[in-house]
């Protein structure tokens, strides 16, 4: 009797020890497969907090999590059942639908360069409501603007990650693809919500007796214009960058090699003309090429949709709620 029931506390001990692993491997996938899909992570991140400038400072973090709770829905309930689905039963779609994704974040990128160079962007610089619009109302609309590009963003996160984990069981697919999502969300608009509030803190700060921290809180709220110009900079070339090197990577998945090994040998032959840095300059040259060919597809398609009537410029929640 002794005999057997140490053979079953053997046999639960070994079931726990291969559970534990499975969470670790579990949580390793996430974590890759998150880093991956870390470009459309900083785009996400910097698109955001415009949808919350202009209302009161006590709603800017209601909005934040209303964004929240709409991006874990699109992810939890739409896109990861449908990733899921079409890597069990149509795995072969994966990579053309992620080069489409591609496509989309370099005509995005594109789209935001050719605003900037002709002064054509949408939407109001100060974020402010527009005169005679019920503030609800247009919280609303916002929060459903965001909602739907975060959509947008979020397939393209959870199509990366699904790339990355397309060789794991159903079932620890499933489990990753949900951590991922979890995790994303948590890290995107937990730095949105920082980023939303960095004025009330100075603000805070400037009133403290402290010199420093007067300093620092005036510091805070005089950079705060700064913060969010350089936030849709580095968004641009996100996007650029990550659509680029999607549609790099995703022509040699395909069959057409050529781009890919070219771009491939000269960030070999970098790395290895600098000892020190070469890793760092091989890492700078693929990503700025990955860039330039975002850009290049980008303009190509942002002079198609130019051509389309009634397409003058892409869509944008904001300059629709300021023109109603």
């Amino acid at each position: 009797m002794s005999g057997g029931l140490a053979a079953l506390l053997d046999d639960i001990a070994t079931m726990a020890k291969l559970a534990a692993a499975s969470v670790d491997d579990v949580g390793a996938a996430a974590g890759r497969a998150s880093a991956k899909a870390v470009g459309v992570v900083v785009d996400d991140t910097a698109v955001t907090p415009r949808y919350a400038q202009g209302f009161h400072p006590s709603r800017e973090l209601p909005i934040v999590k209303r964004i929240a709770i709409g991006s874990l829905r699109n992810k939890l309930l739409m896109i990861v059942p449908a990733a899921l689905l079409l890597s069990q039963f149509l795995p072969w779609l994966v990579e053309p639908l992620l080069m489409l994704g591609g496509t989309y974040l370099s005509y995005e990128g594109a789209e935001k360069v050719y605003e900037k160079l002709t002064g054509h962007g949408g939407g109001t610089d100060d974020g402010g409501i527009p005169e005679g619009v019920d503030p609800a109302e247009h919280e609303k609309t916002m929060t459903a603007g965001a909602i739907r590009t975060d959509f947008i963003l979020s397939s393209e996160i959870i199509v990366i990650a699904l790339k990355e984990v397309t060789h794991e069981p159903f079932v620890s697919r499933a489990l990753i693809l949900v951590v991922v999502s979890l995790l994303i969300t948590a890290l995107v608009y937990g730095v949105v919500g920082l980023i939303v509030k960095l004025d009330d803190i100075g603000l805070h700060l400037a009133e403290k007796d402290s010199a420093a921290s007067q300093s620092l809180g005036r510091g805070l709220v005089k950079a705060m214009p700064r913060i969010l110009a350089v936030l849709s900079t580095v968004g641009i070339a996100a996007m650029l960058w990550v659509g680029g090197h999607i549609l790099l990577v995703g022509s040699d998945e395909v069959g057409w090699h050529w781009p890919y090994e070219q771009v491939h040998h000269l960030e070999e032959s970098v790395h290895d003309a600098a000892e020190s840095i070469g890793a760092v300059l091989g890492w700078l040259t693929n990503t700025a090429i990955s860039a330039v060919i975002g850009l290049v597809v980008g303009f190509l398609v942002v002079g198609a949709m130019h051509l389309v009537p009634g397409r003058g410029h892409a869509e944008d929640p904001a300059a629709d709620a300021a023109e109603h």
